[in-house]
């Protein structure tokens, strides 16, 4: 029998089985392997809390994780189901034996089956499950050779010693709204009540309001962060949990306080960031930094993918200064909006543009006081952007010759599938002045373009405007 058919059968056993909740409940101990995987996810997408929650309990696996299933905002309850069923050692539990389950990973993740390869291999079949933190279940399997996978091998052995801990994988929102802050009393429980047997791992981590949470902050292993956001904090907070991680990739940073550049507090920022030798994002949008910008690429890795530096104040000295970085080279996606950097010259960000030709795929520049004259000297180098794929200039003083001269040259580059372009200055009775814009004019300049995309045959690429 081929694998198409039996799965299929397997899936139809699976929903016949959720069909009497009891008698699935009563089952489980006798359920065969082959089972589990598609009764998992049928109880799942059904919403079968009592059966996910017994399920964890006994999984014949290492790992499971969420994978490509989908959760809402409102499923927490599944979440805290799952969770419940964990196995874990207590002050009352003092056997040596537990359950197989190892790591339960409640992240979305569309790479990620239920389960892992059962392949042996000397690399790991969990991925997703190594950790940098100390504390992590991880780790302590490293350090032993004769544990192959990082303990994760899914094959048919017997259950971990109780002494083990389990690694749950989350991420985290704490926006302050009574759901989230039901979830993370819950999780507060359910640690309290682990006596460390249980190490929470939460790899994106999103903070608001970051004086509200130092509670659950405590919880928290910083050394598992991957992915930090951190909205509404005082820059004093954000050292703090920022000098313990150790594997950051990701970092956006939104109103931060701070007195002044030379104050104590931004000097250890800096030295926080030079210590991020793995991160590739950082977005600080809204952070006033005029005139700072050489100080903090000083001390960013190189190899910096994406930057965010919309509503920063920028100056054109910041923009030279980023030209003639070694970030630049290799920058696929960088954000410029909404700083005043194209009135005094143009050449610092056209030497930026010629620099990044190889790498930038994604490119903002909305609001940045834009003209026909300074687009123009920049199309020679904007024609050699041959990785662009996304290009934003919004909400600048453009007029229709100069856009249609910019189609004709964009054309050729072949990633190029989305521009965003200002509305051309006939289209208004005056300029930014709300209610003044002529929509007939404005359809006219659409229909035109299509038909200029049509014409060399880039139909593919999409012209389009953004409302105010």
């Amino acid at each position: 029998m081929d694998q198409k058919p039996t799965s299929t059968l397997l899936e139809l056993a699976a929903k016949s089985l959720l069909s009497n909740e009891q008698a699935a409940l009563h089952a489980l101990d006798e359920l065969p392997r082959a089972l589990f995987v598609p009764l998992f996810i049928s109880a799942f997408m059904g919403r079968h809390k009592e059966i996910l929650k017994a399920m964890v309990r006994v999984w014949p696996f290492r790992c499971l994780h969420i994978g490509t299933l989908s959760v809402q905002g409102s499923d927490c309850d599944i979440l805290e189901a799952m969770i419940d069923g964990l196995q874990l050692l207590s002050a009352q539990n003092s056997s040596s034996w537990g359950p197989k389950l190892r790591l339960l990973d409640l992240r979305q993740d569309p790479d990620y089956k239920i389960i892992c390869s059962e392949i042996r291999t000397t690399f790991p079949s969990c991925f997703q499950s190594r950790a940098y933190s100390q504390n992590s279940t991880l780790r302590t399997e490293e350090a032993q050779p004769s544990v192959r996978c990082h303990g994760f091998d899914n094959s048919e052995s017997g259950p971990h010693s109780a002494s083990e801990t389990v690694e749950l994988l989350v991420d985290l929102s704490l926006d302050g709204t009574l759901r989230t802050q039901q979830f993370v009393s819950f999780l507060q429980s359910k640690l309290r009540q682990s006596f460390g047997s249980l190490h929470l791992c939460c790899r994106d981590l999103e903070i608001v309001d970051m004086s509200a949470h130092r509670s659950m902050l405590q919880f928290l292993d910083p050394q598992c962060i991957d992915y930090l956001q951190v909205d509404q904090a005082h820059l004093r907070d954000v050292n703090t949990l920022l000098a313990q991680t150790a594997h950051l990739y990701g970092l956006r940073l939104s109103n931060i306080r701070f007195r002044c550049f030379l104050g104590i507090h931004f000097q250890t920022f800096l030295h926080c960031l030079g210590k991020l030798d793995s991160l590739q994002e950082l977005d600080l949008s809204t952070q006033y930094l005029r005139d700072q910008l050489h100080r903090l690429l000083r001390v960013l890795p190189p190899q910096l993918k994406t930057l965010n530096l919309s509503f920063c104040g920028l100056s054109i000295e910041d923009v030279t200064v980023l030209s003639q970085s070694s970030q630049a080279t290799h920058l696929s996606q960088l954000n410029l909006s909404h700083n005043q950097i194209f009135p005094e010259a143009h050449e610092p960000f056209q030497t930026l543009l010629e620099r990044a030709s190889g790498t930038l795929q994604h490119l903002e520049i909305n609001n940045c006081l834009l003209t026909d004259s300074t687009l123009s000297a920049l199309l020679p180098a904007l024609s050699h952007c041959s990785c662009l794929r996304v290009l934003s200039f919004a909400f600048n003083r453009i007029t229709m010759p100069v856009l249609t001269n910019l189609l004709q040259h964009l054309t050729s580059l072949m990633e190029l599938k989305h521009v965003i372009y200002p509305i051309p200055l006939h289209c208004y009775r005056e300029w930014d002045v709300p209610g003044s814009l002529n929509r007939r004019q404005l359809a006219e300049v659409q229909d035109r373009l299509k038909a200029m995309l049509q014409a060399v045959q880039r139909d593919d690429m999409i012209w389009s405007t953004r409302s105010a």
